[in-house]
C-alpha cells in the first residue's frame, strides 16, 4: 500500500507540473542570450575543426549541445536575421534579400511577433546590441526600430560597421547617432552589453540580450597583435581570422560578466552565424559560399547551452537551424508561442534535453534567395532538393522591389537531389535515380513555397 501511495503521489506531481507548464513567473525563467556572428563559415571556429583559436566559443559548446547540420535562415544577412527573430520564413516577414535602407522600403514588418516581444510579454527586460540590418529609417523612408520590435534598449548599426570594424562611426543608441568610437566593433558591442547589464537595467527580471556582431563581414579589421598569430598583417585570410579571434575574446569578457553577476548558470546561450562565409576555404569543403543556396552558403555553426537543462558536451547531426530558435526558446522556457501565427521552425527542446526520439520536425527546412542559383533549396531528413526559377530573373546582388510580383507568382525547374549523409559536398545529383522521391519532395517544396508567397509583402506596391 505504501508503494501505491508513493506512485500515486508521483503521478499527481507529474500531472500538476504538466497542468501548470507555461505558467511560470518571470523570475523562474533563465536569461536568454543570442550571440550571432556575421558571415562566419561552417568551419571557422575551433570546435568545428576550424583554424581560429576560439576557447570561449568552444567552452559554450563543451557545456552545451553543438549541431553539425545547423542552418542559417538565408544565404545573406537581413533575411536570415528576420527568420531568427520571428521563427518564420523571411519572405513572410517582408524581407526578400539584404536591405539597403536608402533604396528600398523593405524592412521587418511591425506586425510580426518577435522573440523580444514574446519574452517581454513574459516579463523579460530586453536589449539589442550590434548589427541590426532589418531596416532603420533614413531621411527618405521611415521604418520601425528595434524598440518597435520589442527591445527596451538598443545600440545598433543599419548594416555593417563603418568604415570598418576599427573605430566605427555609424552606431545609433536608442534612436540617437553616437558618432565616432575608438576600438573594434566586437569589443564595443560587448562594452555596451556589459554596461547595460551592470548599470542601465531598470528591473531585476530575467533579461533577453541580443548580441549581433559585425565580424567577420567585410570590410575587416582586427588588432595587429592578434592578426599576426595567423599570418602577415596584410594577408586578408589572417585579418579575417583575427576578427573571429577578437570576437571570441569579446565573448570571453561577456561570459566573465555573467559569472560576476552570478547568472552564468541560469542563462541560456545560443551561438550561430547569419549565413556561410564568403571565403571558400572556410566552408568545410561544402559546395558554394555566402549568397548561394548550396550547403556552403547556408550551413553554419549552431550551439545551445543552459547548465543543468541542455545536455552538456553533446554533438547532434540532426538538421536544425535559426528558424528553430524562436519555438525552441519558447519550449525550453515553457512560454506559449504566439497565437494564430504560423512558425516555420520546430521546437528543438526534445533534442537538447535528451529525448531525441520524441522530436519531429513539422515542416522541412526551406530557403529562397533571388540572387542564388539554385534559387530555392529544401532539406528533408538526409535529402537536399534544389531548383532554379522557371522564369527570367536578375541575379544582381542589389535587390529590386519591382521583382517581387514575379517572385511571388513564379515556379521552379531543373530540380536536383542530393543525399547529404553520403554526399555533404553535393557533388552528385541523384534525381534521375529516385524519381518518386523527387516528386514527393517537390510536392512538399511547392506547398511550403505557396504558403510563404501568400504571406509575402509586395513592397513594389508599397508607397506610403
Amino acid at each position: 500500500m505504501k508503494l501505491l501511495r508513493v506512485l500515486r503521489d508521483c503521478c499527481l506531481l507529474v500531472l500538476m507540473s504538466s497542468l501548470f507548464a507555461g505558467d511560470l513567473s518571470a523570475a523562474d525563467h533563465p536569461n536568454v542570450v543570442i550571440l550571432l556572428a556575421d558571415d562566419l563559415g561552417f568551419q571557422d571556429v575551433g570546435c568545428y575543426d576550424g583554424p581560429v583559436s576560439t576557447p570561449f566559443i568552444d567552452s559554450i559548446a563543451k557545456r552545451g549541445t553543438r549541431f553539425t547540420n545547423f542552418y542559417s535562415g538565408c544565404a545573406v544577412c537581413s533575411p536570415s536575421r528576420a527568420t531568427l527573430t520571428t521563427g518564420r520564413h523571411h519572405i513572410r516577414t517582408g524581407v526578400y534579400s539584404w536591405i539597403e535602407d536608402r533604396r528600398q522600403w523593405s524592412h521587418l514588418r511591425e506586425r510580426e511577433v518577435t522573440l523580444a516581444e514574446q519574452l517581454k510579454q513574459a516579463g523579460f527586460e530586453t536589449c539589442h546590441v550590434g548589427k541590426w540590418h532589418l531596416g532603420l529609417s533614413t531621411e527618405e523612408r521611415t521604418k520601425p526600430t528595434p524598440a518597435d520590435h520589442g527591445f527596451d534598449y538598443w545600440f545598433a548599426t543599419h548594416n555593417n560597421a563603418s568604415p570598418s570594424h576599427h573605430n566605427p562611426n555609424n552606431f545609433v543608441r536608442n534612436g540617437s547617432p553616437v558618432g565616432p568610437l575608438e576600438g573594434y566593433s566586437c569589443q564595443l558591442v560587448v562594452d555596451e552589453a556589459i554596461d547595460w547589464l551592470k548599470n542601465k537595467r531598470v528591473t531585476d527580471q530575467p533579461f533577453f540580450l541580443n548580441v549581433w556582431f559585425h565580424e567577420p563581414h567585410a570590410p575587416i579589421a582586427a588588432p595587429e597583435e592578434i592578426v599576426q598569430e595567423y599570418g602577415n598583417a596584410n594577408n586578408k585570410g589572417a585579418v579575417y581570422s583575427g576578427t573571429i579571434d577578437n570576437t571570441d575574446r569579446a565573448i570571453g569578457r561577456l561570459l566573465k560578466c555573467f559569472e560576476e553577476l552570478g547568472v552564468d548558470k541560469q542563462t541560456l546561450i545560443i551561438y550561430a552565424s547569419d549565413n556561410g562565409s564568403y571565403r571558400d576555404d572556410r566552408t568545410g569543403g561544402l559546395r558554394g559560399r555566402k549568397g548561394m543556396n548550396w550547403e556552403g552558403g547556408i550551413r553554419v555553426p549552431g550551439i545551445f547551452a543552459w547548465p543543468g537543462v541542455i545536455e552538456a558536451d553533446q554533438v547532434l547531426d540532426v538538421p536544425a537551424g535559426l528558424v528553430d530558435v524562436f519555438p525552441t526558446v519558447c519550449g525550453l522556457l515553457e512560454i506559449a508561442p504566439p497565437e494564430n501565427v504560423h512558425l516555420d521552425g520546430s521546437d528543438l527542446t526534445p533534442l537538447l534535453t535528451g529525448h531525441r526520439d520524441s522530436f519531429e520536425r513539422h515542416q522541412p527546412l526551406f530557403w529562397h534567395l533571388q540572387k542564388s542559383r539554385p534559387i530555392v533549396a529544401m532539406r528533408d531528413g538526409d535529402y537536399s532538393l534544389v531548383a532554379d526559377p522557371d522564369y527570367e530573373l536578375s541575379t544582381d546582388n542589389m535587390f529590386n522591389e519591382d521583382w517581387i510580383p514575379t517572385i511571388k507568382s513564379g515556379g521552379y525547374t531543373n530540380y536536383q537531389l542530393f543525399n547529404l549523409s553520403e554526399d555533404p559536398s553535393q557533388t552528385t545529383n541523384i534525381a534521375d535515380q529516385h524519381p518518386e522521391l523527387v516528386d514527393e519532395l517537390k510536392g512538399k517544396l511547392l506547398r511550403i513555397n505557396e504558403s510563404i508567397m501568400q504571406d509575402g509583402m509586395d513592397w513594389h506596391e508599397f508607397r506610403p
